[in-house]
């Protein structure tokens, strides 16, 4: 059997309970994802109708975007329990079977970033998924004999913030394949408004959005940025969130008008002034910042992208006409001007 703690968040139990607050119960309490709730919506209200157990369900996109809510949502809507657990912490078979062996009939299992499972557990979770059994082998050598281990009819709800790493054989056997997309302002305004509701925050529509637009399109930094603004009023100000107080919360932590924080522009400096606009590699970008180069093409880099701010090529990272401008330099080959500076 595996440890709890596979199945149990690193938070304490306190900070559990507030995040879990937070989180909607229900797709009409989700906003957002519209066209992703509908086809789960769908697909919940059929198997029920059938009496069946959903099919296994990815769901991929950046972090902070409902990936794990809406995983719970998924098992609350069907009425059944939901264990979760993490790619990197299943490190044997047994620690899968172990899992599975404790599912009930039509249970969710839900493997927050599943791409980064062991290639061993890996294997035997396919015919898991398929065939709702697990060949476990016993002992080694000559005495090695292999124990045939019967599931029940469970539900694999997988999350990635990178589904390109999943291995083919894997991905296909995923029936529904959802990815989110960044939420816009409006609906990210909404989620703070409720959020501000449930943790007793007055907030005005000149906050909410000043919080909204400077969230990244993610509701998870939406809610980070309204508990700091909730601190921030709470000592600077009567307690109430309005535009002035979320605009000078924001610029305590070094995020502009346009959501970037300190690291989004030590990047785009780094490319435009040390390296003369780019193409620069991903690598060199990382030492001249001081940050590991996955967390800048994971954390950073989709936001500065879908902003227009990088553009990836072949040869490296490259600065767009709206980075120059924002830095105050010409572009390459304009008439007349010398090369960027």
């Amino acid at each position: 059997m595996p440890d709890e703690s596979f199945i149990r968040s690193t938070l304490t139990e306190k900070d559990e309970a507030f995040e879990e607050s937070l989180r909607p119960s229900s797709f009409d309490a989700f906003p957002g994802q519209e066209k992703v709730k509908e086809r789960l919506k769908l697909h919940v209200d059929a198997a029920r109708g059938r009496g069946e157990a959903l099919n296994h369900i990815l769901l991929s996109g950046p972090p902070g975007l409902g990936k794990t809510t809406l995983a719970y949502i998924l098992a609350n809507e069907s009425g059944v329990d939901i264990k979760s657990t993490s790619g990197p912490v299943i490190d044997k078979p047994a620690d899968l079977a172990g899992l599975l062996t404790s599912l009930k009939e039509g249970d969710c299992l839900f493997i927050d970033e599943i791409h980064r499972l062991n290639t061993t557990v890996e294997e035997y979770l396919y015919s898991a998924m398929e065939d709702f059994f697990i060949d476990i082998m016993i002992d080694q050598g000559p005495g090695a004999r292999s124990v045939r281990l019967n599931v029940p009819r469970f539900t694999l709800i997988g999350a990635t913030t990178r589904q390109g790493m999943l291995s083919a054989p894997l991905r296909s056997r995923f029936q529904l394949v959802n990815r989110l997309d960044y939420y816009l302002p409006g609906i990210l305004k909404t989620i703070i408004f409720r959020s501000a509701r449930i943790l007793d925050v007055e907030i005005d529509d000149g906050g909410a959005r000043e919080l909204a637009r400077r969230s990244r399109g993610t509701p998870r930094i939406a809610n980070n940025l309204l508990k700091w603004a909730r601190d921030y009023a709470q000592v600077r100000t009567d307690g109430g969130i309005t535009e002035d107080a979320a605009s000078k919360a924001l610029e305590m932590l070094d995020i502009d008008d346009e959501g970037l924080d300190e690291m989004d522009n030590r990047v785009l400096e780094a490319i435009v002034f040390k390296f003369n606009g780019g193409p620069v590699g991903i690598k060199t970008i990382a030492v001249a910042v001081g940050e590991e180069d996955g967390t800048i093409e994971e954390v950073y880099e989709p936001f500065l992208i879908q902003e227009g701010y990088l553009m990836r090529t072949p040869q490296g990272r490259v600065a767009t006409a709206k980075t120059l401008k924002r830095f105050g330099v010409s572009g390459k080959n304009d008439p007349g001007q010398p090369d960027l500076l």
